[in-house]
């Protein structure tokens, strides 16, 4: 017979909450960085976006997005949101990789994986199935 430690979930929640953060940090740190790339007109960035066809403005809306997006994702009331917003994006980076860019995806796959666990873990309460 195993004795309950009543603390023991509280500890796992906790760890979980924390392991949470961390992640949804590290999102917002990568994509506030390609933000800047993109925002700050870095060379590569601008010759990417001249490759896709979808001119400069394209480059500021898809930087502006993606600040945002991180900044909803640091909010605990908005992180839902801003995971969908920046998988948004990883939607519209796959769709250049595999067309124009004809670049490697792994970054694309792994990112839209991390920002789908976000989304999981930060979902609305009106998404969670009672079961």
């Amino acid at each position: 017979m195993t004795a309950h430690h009543p603390t023991a979930g509280r500890k796992a929640g906790r760890w979980a909450a924390i392991l949470g953060w961390a992640l949804k940090c590290l999102l917002a740190l990568a994509f506030l960085a390609a933000a800047a790339a993109k925002l700050s007109s870095q060379p590569m960035m601008v010759a990417e976006f001249d490759k896709v066809g979808l001119g400069q403005g394209f480059r500021y809306v898809t930087g502006a997005t993606e600040v945002a997006g991180s900044v909803l994702l640091l909010w605990p009331r908005s992180a839902f949101l801003g995971a969908v917003i920046l998988l948004g994006v990883c939607t519209g980076a796959f769709l250049a990789r595999i067309g124009p860019l004809h670049g490697d995806l792994i970054h694309v796959f792994v990112l839209g994986a991390l920002l789908s666990l976000a989304a999981w873990l930060t979902r609305p309460s009106w998404l969670r199935r009672a079961g």
